[in-house]
């Protein structure tokens, strides 16, 4: 581990790139210089019974350019890091080349997003500029988990279909997009009581959405409900403030049938969308409000 911390690799590195730059200026100089011993000025060396390998300077522009390239590569070098931890003369990096060019673009589009900016969330979802801007954000930034028609998958919300578990206002958008959000259902099977008790309330999750279910179950189900309840509501509505789902509706965000349902109960699961306050600027996180409330709200 110690390779890794000490500034061993940062001088081999130098040491490697120096002497090698070096040596083919020697070269060059030393192969120039060299006569052979032969008298027809050849190196010796025949092919096809007459044709010799002559031992004629290399051409003049080519030496220059070599000489050229090796000066350049040098003064690169001495201006721009290359050599291990050597930062160059000035002082140039790929982070900082990004960051000016961030600043630039952001300079460019500051116009154009003051305008959004005194717009409204269900205005922009209108606008056809601001429609062309949200889709390049959504794209780049949200469809990697919710699809590039915002149907999402399993374990990832389906953006289109009015269902929200935090709330589909702007407002509740934007603090979603902003803050990101973590949902957390803790393993029931325990407070539940046998794994019967978990089958029997399964059936009556599937019964509250009129799903095909076991109707007994169900019903020796619906007692035990009341340890779902303190978060999915008594009616199994669910609950905005806490992200709760709906049980009722027949959206099913981990997958269907009483078998997904159990696995839920029995092992909980932990979901999370991270915040993109520290990746987007509030002004592209408003335009994305605007796009992605337009999804369920045509």
């Amino acid at each position: 581990m110690s390779d890794f911390t000490s500034n061993f690799w940062t001088v081999y590195i130098s040491v490697i790139t120096l002497v090698g730059m070096v040596a083919c200026l020697v070269l060059l100089w030393v192969s120039g210089k060299t006569q052979l011993m032969s008298s027809d000025e050849s190196t010796g060396h025949v092919w096809d019974e007459d044709l010799r390998e002559m031992n004629n300077p290399l051409p003049r522009w080519w030496v220059w350019m070599f000489v050229i390239s090796v000066v350049f590569g040098f003064a690169y070098l001495a201006l721009y890091p290359g050599l291990g931890s050597y930062v160059g003369q000035l002082g140039w990096t790929s982070l900082g080349e990004y960051r000016a060019e961030v600043v630039q673009g952001e300079a460019d589009e500051a116009p154009l997003y003051a305008r959004f900016a005194a717009m409204s969330p269900e205005a922009l979802s209108r606008d056809p500029q601001a429609k062309v801007v949200g889709e390049r954000l959504f794209m780049n930034n949200c469809a990697q988990c919710h699809g590039s028609d915002a149907r999402g998958s399993k374990g990832f919300p389906n953006l289109s279909d009015g269902d929200w578990l935090h709330g589909g206002s702007p407002d509740k958008i934007k603090e979603t997009i902003t803050l990101g959000r973590i949902g957390q259902m803790p393993p029931m099977a325990a407070a539940l009581g046998t794994p019967d008790d978990a089958k029997n309330v399964a059936n009556y999750v599937l019964s509250l959405s009129g799903s095909p279910h076991d109707s007994l179950r169900a019903a020796l189900g619906k007692p035990k409900f009341t340890v779902c309840a303190a978060c999915h509501g008594a009616d199994g509505k669910g609950n905005q403030a806490l992200g709760a789902p709906n049980l009722s509706d027949n959206i099913w965000l981990h997958g269907y049938g009483e078998n997904a349902i159990l696995a839920m109960v029995n092992q909980g699961k932990i979901n999370q969308m991270p915040g993109q306050a520290g990746k987007l600027t509030p002004a592209q996180i408003h335009v994305l409000t605007g796009y992605v409330w337009g999804f369920s709200n045509k």
